[in-house]
């Protein structure tokens, strides 16, 4: 049979610097398939969708709330077509009872050693409305690479630099933050996957680039001090969430190749601007994470806290607004406050305020948002702060032996003739 995976467009936010990453979700969703299906993969944020495409059975994986609307759109015109159509992924957990009115079925949780039942009824034409197999999670040792064969690798750049890949090395989280669902999607318990089967599939993608998408790499001290021990030979340059802020596993993250983190800053305290301190004398840079529109903060709060942000010299810094997501605390607190005004799932991006704060209007929350955004990046632009970030992992790439040679040209364009052949 042949399986075509759609991945839905989504609207950006305007002001930030636009590029694609190749997404995660789908291509290990892909791997989990039985060896007999054919599998074909659209991503719809860097090419358009042929519904004409030959095939038997369609399946949409959505990610982001942002995504849903039109990932129904897609599943209406291939129904429309014949075909039947199966939703997966985060947001179709988050939107299920929506998104079954537009499914021929839908499928709920962690996918390995599970699709086989899906593809057995297919064939038999007895495909069920719902597959759910939510807190039944999957043995930990089972999941293997991710299909990465499946991407059109010329589509992820940005003006002729190529985008990382992503790779998790866990599922799970013990920690339960308010504003986060992964405590419904993938349990309380952190799940980290045996190391030598995250070694063998880092050793095999083929870019020395790579994001870690696990929700928090800060769970356990000594598997993460054993995961940056074996990934120093493997001279990868990596993007995480947090990680331990312990001086040996902050050595060792450096030598594996932290590139940079993301750190919430969630107040303007000396231990936020101790632990940045932290990173950048390990050589590790930090992208803030800034949550707008907490019930502790007030108008005068944030502009604080921007200001703080530029003390603590920030390699880059991503402002959100609480998006309140179905199946989160924020979620249920507020709509039993009565204070969610916007059901638009296209609105809920993190980027547009879609309740009543407690301390200010939803129109001044959305002017602080906007401000943040400017005021940061007043005298260097985002794209410049990545390019300064980007400048240090190619001069790492250089100097290590990684450097790829059909990027060449790029690097004589970037630093000069005369530097790239010192190195």
């Amino acid at each position: 049979m042949k399986f075509h995976i759609i991945y839905p467009k989504w609207n950006k936010l305007p002001g930030q610097t636009t590029f694609y990453l190749p997404p995660h979700g789908p291509v290990v969703f892909a791997a989990a398939l039985p060896k007999s299906v054919d599998v074909s993969f659209v991503d719809e944020n860097v090419e358009d969708i042929d519904f004409d495409v030959e095939c038997d059975f369609v399946g949409v994986s959505m990610m982001l709330s942002t995504q849903v609307k039109r990932g129904w759109e897609i599943a209406t015109e291939f129904r429309n077509r014949g075909k039947q159509v199966i939703f997966g992924g985060i947001s179709t957990m988050l939107h299920a009872e929506e998104t079954m009115q537009y499914a021929s079925s839908v499928f709920l949780g962690e996918a390995e050693g599970n699709m086989e039942e899906v593809i057995n009824d297919w064939q038999k034409g007895q495909l069920k409305k719902i597959y759910n197999f939510m807190n039944k999670f999957p043995a930990i040792e089972t999941i293997g690479p991710a299909r990465r064969d499946l991407y059109k690798r010329h589509l992820y750049n940005h003006k002729g630099v190529q985008m990382v890949d992503l790779f998790h090395a866990s599922r799970g989280c013990r920690f339960s933050c308010y504003p986060c669902a992964v405590s419904y999607l993938g349990g309380r318990n952190f799940r980290p996957r045996p190391i030598e089967k995250s070694i063998e599939e880092l050793s095999q993608i083929d870019n020395n680039r790579l994001f870690i998408v696990d929700n928090s790499l800060a769970q356990d001290k000594e598997w993460e001090k054993q995961l940056f021990k074996e990934m120093i030979p493997l001279k990868k340059n990596w993007i995480s969430h947090t990680i331990d802020d312990d001086p040996e596993i902050l050595d060792l993250a450096a030598q594996a190749g932290a590139w940079y983190v993301y750190q919430a800053v969630f107040d303007t305290s000396d231990y936020i601007k101790e632990r940045i301190k932290r990173y950048h004398s390990y050589g590790i840079g930090v992208e803030g994470t800034i949550l707008l529109g907490l019930d502790n903060q007030t108008e005068d709060d944030i502009k604080r806290l921007i200001d703080f942000l530029l003390e603590i010299e920030l390699d880059l810094a991503e402002f959100t607004v609480l998006s309140p997501f179905p199946h989160t605390k924020a979620y249920d607190d507020l709509l039993r406050q009565n204070k969610i005004f916007d059901y638009d799932w296209n609105h809920y991006n993190a980027g547009q305020v879609v309740y009543k704060p407690m301390h200010m209007s939803p129109e001044k929350l959305q002017e602080l948002y906007e401000y943040a955004w400017k005021v940061f990046y007043k005298d260097e632009s985002q794209e410049e702060k990545m390019f300064k970030l980007f400048t240090k992992v190619l001069y790492r790439e250089l100097e290590n032996g990684t450097f790829v040679p059909r990027k060449r040209e790029f690097a004589n364009k970037t630093f000069g003739k005369d530097v790239i052949r010192n190195i």
